[in-house]
């Protein structure tokens, strides 16, 4: 009896789940978050994510209303006989043999990239050889409160003073949500990792001299004054063999098929008529 029960709780579960994932039905036709996603990643080229959030809700609604739009259309056009139609059968066997064509070419390839082989030892040894391309720079995870002038900067320098540790980092990120003029104020002034190099002079050379845990003086840059508190630091290394070995893997094996694929189209070629 209770496996019974149990099963029909988890039936229960799929169905709501299944409910919840439907946005809208048009004539009984659900349309689904995952629709929704799909047409939004590719509209963005996969970069929905970096879309501004007051964008992105935006951008939901307008693909819906697209999707709602094609399923009218689409029910309108199979009532009207649009299905039937010389026009839509000669423009749907272009397409299918469009398709056709590529699906095969898609399919060819990757038969032919699978044949490729990349042994451990070529891996190995382009790792050995090729060190410098896994080396990492010294990086450093800060957070900073940017004010337009100096005697901003040093009153919240002395808010700070005396501060240790967490309670340090607490209050910093306290002032930088209510005091900082820059857009990562909000998120408690966090800037993430970054490398040596990858900020303005002023700001990186101190930034990289301060000690994990501590607060600058007034940094000036050319967009403001900065208060900059080092969470953490991570010294340069080079990436380990087991972490880069499949990108390496990757590149050696698509180099090798970018030369048999020279040598397999220039023997095609030579087979065939080309006039």
């Amino acid at each position: 009896m209770k496996l019974v029960t149990k099963v029909v709780s988890s039936l229960t579960i799929l169905s709501s789940l299944a409910v919840a994932n439907t946005l809208v039905t048009v004539n009984g036709k659900a349309i689904t978050q995952q629709e929704v996603d799909s047409e939004l990643m590719q509209a963005t080229q996969g970069r929905f994510n970096q879309v501004p959030a007051d964008k992105q809700q935006q951008l939901r609604g307008q693909v819906l209303e697209q999707l709602v739009a094609k399923e009218l259309i689409f029910e309108d056009a199979q009532k009207t006989g649009v299905m039937k139609s010389k026009d839509f059968k000669d423009e749907y066997n272009k397409v299918l043999k469009r398709v056709k064509k590529e699906l095969a070419i898609q399919v060819w390839q990757k038969r032919e990239l699978d044949k490729v082989k990349v042994s451990s030892k070529e891996v190995k040894k382009y790792y050995d050889e090729n060190k410098e391309e896994f080396n990492e720079k010294e990086s450093v995870h800060a957070r900073h409160i940017l004010v337009k002038t100096e005697d901003e900067a040093n009153t919240i320098v002395k808010e700070l003073k005396g501060l240790k540790a967490k309670k340090l980092e607490s209050k910093f990120i306290e002032l930088a949500k209510s005091k900082s003029t820059g857009p990562s104020g909000p998120k408690g002034g966090d800037l993430g990792y970054f490398a040596q190099g990858q900020m303005v002079p002023e700001f990186n050379k101190e930034v990289f001299s301060m000690k994990v845990g501590t607060i600058s003086a007034p940094v000036k840059t050319q967009f403001g004054y900065h208060v900059i508190y080092l969470q953490d630091k991570k010294a340069s290394k080079t990436r380990a063999y087991t972490e880069v070995k499949p990108f390496i893997e990757q590149r050696l094996k698509m180099e090798k098929f970018k030369s048999v694929m020279q040598t397999k189209m220039l023997a095609l070629k030579n087979k065939a008529t080309i006039k």
